[in-house]
């Protein structure tokens, strides 16, 4: 009786500890790995009773502000389909790939057999079908953001709706450094002698005198106030001890924000207009502008990710802050057959040129738009910018294969650009070593680009010269004596060969860094014609009433280049002031 009681005992023990193992089968945390568009994207997956409850992200490389929304979207689809079977957020997809293959990997790792669900991710729109605002503003860039905040102080009710998942557009993705003559951290360092008066001339000169003299001396002017306003009432924190002198500027003016990215500005930039109640919509797009019967402009047109068609109607009027179209290619083609598909581009893929062809329609009038900026220096294979390769403004060289500077390090963008694409093959190197690193700091700003481009075999770390140029098959022999050149200019403070304006910075001693780099399309110097009060003008150069722009889709202000630094302060300035006159 007691054997048999045993064997019982022991059967039931033995079943409620496979049901455990079964179930314990069924549930756990797991992590996986993926490649995102900067490197890897790490994982957990929690997953319960054979479905997916959550999902963090544990490491990863890609920009704070795109990403996070991406991660939101991705994770909020896969737990209500039960599934790493969705589609790639629209924009992002890079990103989105590589956190969709991180949690496949954390599934395939767990060794759980996920059922799908029937469920789907599209949902009923929850827009409604009109609604009405003081101010609407088309686009979610610095230039949108300013232009909202201001329109908020001044008492306005204000949207801005934004058909990409995220806000930021291109300042997301920039450096963020932005000119400002006279700024405190030029105090800091001792530099004296800058003013607006240098500041609207560089600016004139480096357009080839063709940006609106007026326009350009009110940028100026405000320059400093607009950076002081970005450091007081938005509180954007900007380094204190560094500053970057770029291309065609006759002083170190560039102020320079925490991160080195336009990263900080974007995320006080929202958290501020958000703090005064503006009410952002993402994944919405504008298709029209709305205008009565006397031609003033009273809302937007605009459908949802739904592909409902949604209407913004705006008492005061509408600001158009949608920037260029440097992403695309048939309208880069329309204006200047050169910039075909041979050129990647650097900007977001949202910059398609909405707010130029709106406003057209409207009336607008449309000038400068043949000319078109290329990046002297970025990825060969994304065509994405370079931020690590700042170290360009403190002393870093350009070689050719031939291992030879053909150019002044410190040109303007497109004397550069079109210089690289003269030499063989059409692209350049870039070398620096930790003496002239230490003064930029962009390798440790920009981790992940710097281990992307170590990756991907564009950059090498070398401690001897030799074995630098032996990785990319550069002359050895040349690119020595181009070396001792400029260690000897370096020290002579002479740049015999190319006038360096900043100063040549010794090489004497590695670690060497070489990067590969080519052009890529940045910045589109064409667009709406706008007066002082950013308001947009027709062919007759009246103000289209209850219709102001501000930014890169705005084309009087470049001229036919624009300098580095100055996208900032430009976007920042005049969204500011769209944003007080809009408010009348």
């Amino acid at each position: 009786m007691k054997k048999s009681l045993n064997v019982l005992l022991l059967s039931i023990l033995s079943i409620l500890l496979l049901f455990g193992c079964s179930t314990a089968k069924q549930s756990g945390k797991f992590e996986g790995v993926g490649t995102g568009k900067h490197g890897e994207i790490k994982v957990a997956v929690t997953i319960t009773d054979a479905k997916i409850t959550n999902i963090e992200v544990i490491e990863q490389g890609e920009n704070k502000g795109l990403s996070e929304p991406v991660y939101e979207d991705l994770k909020e689809a896969i737990i209500a389909q039960n599934s790493a079977d969705v589609d790639v957020v629209s924009g992002a997809s890079a990103t989105s790939e590589g956190y969709l293959a991180a949690v496949k990997d954390a599934i395939t790792k767990s060794g759980i057999k996920l059922v799908a669900s029937k469920q789907t991710k599209t949902k009923k729109s929850e827009l409604p079908t009109e609604q009405t605002f003081d101010v609407v503003i088309v686009g979610s860039g610095g230039a949108g953001l300013s232009a909202a905040i201001e329109a908020a102080k001044a008492g306005k009710s204000v949207a801005i709706v934004e058909k990409m998942p995220t806000v930021g557009g291109n300042t997301l993705i920039s450096g963020g450094e932005m000119n400002a003559p006279g700024n405190w951290v030029q105090k800091n360092l001792g530099i004296t002698g800058d003013s607006v008066e240098a500041y609207y001339n560089d600016t004139m000169k480096g357009g080839d005198n063709i940006g609106d003299p007026k326009l350009v001396h009110l940028m100026a002017e405000k320059a400093l106030e607009s950076a002081e306003w970005l450091r007081d009432d938005v509180h954007v924190e900007f380094l204190s001890d560094q500053l970057f002198q770029f291309g065609g500027h006759s002083f170190k003016r560039a102020l320079i924000p925490k991160g080195h990215t336009g990263a900080e500005l974007v995320s006080k930039l929202k958290a501020k207009a958000e703090e005064l109640g503006v009410k952002i919509f993402l994944n919405v797009k504008a298709e029209e502008l709305i205008q009565d019967a006397n031609g003033r402009v009273t809302g937007v047109k605009a459908t949802d990710k739904t592909k409902k068609e949604v209407t913004f109607l705006a008492t005061n009027g509408v600001v158009l802050t949608t920037g260029g179209f440097g992403s695309n290619v048939e309208m880069r083609k329309q204006y200047n057959k050169e910039y075909d598909e041979r050129y990647k581009s650097t900007d977001t893929v949202g910059t398609t040129g909405d707010g130029i062809v709106m406003a057209q329609k409207a009336g607008a009038v449309l000038k400068n738009m043949e000319y078109i900026q290329t990046y002297p220096i970025a990825n060969p294979k994304t065509g994405m910018i370079s931020l690590l390769a700042d170290t360009r403004f403190d002393g870093a060289i350009l070689v050719n294969q031939e291992g030879k500077r053909f150019v002044e390090e410190l040109d303007r963008r497109d004397v550069i650009s079109k210089a690289i694409l003269a030499q063989t093959g059409g692209y350049t190197y870039q070398i620096w070593n930790d003496k002239i690193d230490a003064i930029s700091k962009t390798k440790e700003a920009h981790k992940a680009e710097y281990d992307e481009l170590i990756r991907e075999g564009l950059l090498v770390k070398a401690d001897t010269i030799e074995e630098a140029a032996k990785f990319f098959d550069i002359d050895i022999n040349n690119l020595k004596e181009t070396i001792a050149k400029v260690n000897e200019y370096a020290k002579n403070k002479d740049d015999k060969d190319f006038h360096h304006r900043g100063g040549l910075v010794s090489l004497e001693e590695g670690p060497y860094y070489i990067q590969k780099a080519v052009p890529s399309v940045h910045h589109t110097m064409g667009g709406l014609v706008i007066n002082e009060k950013a308001e947009v003008l027709n062919d007759k150069g009246e103000a289209i009433p209850g219709l102001y722009a501000a930014g890169e889709l705005t084309g009087v202000i470049q001229g036919k280049n624009r300098l580095g630094g100055n996208a900032i302060t430009d976007i920042i300035t005049f969204g500011r002031i769209a944003g007080k006159e809009v408010s009348h």
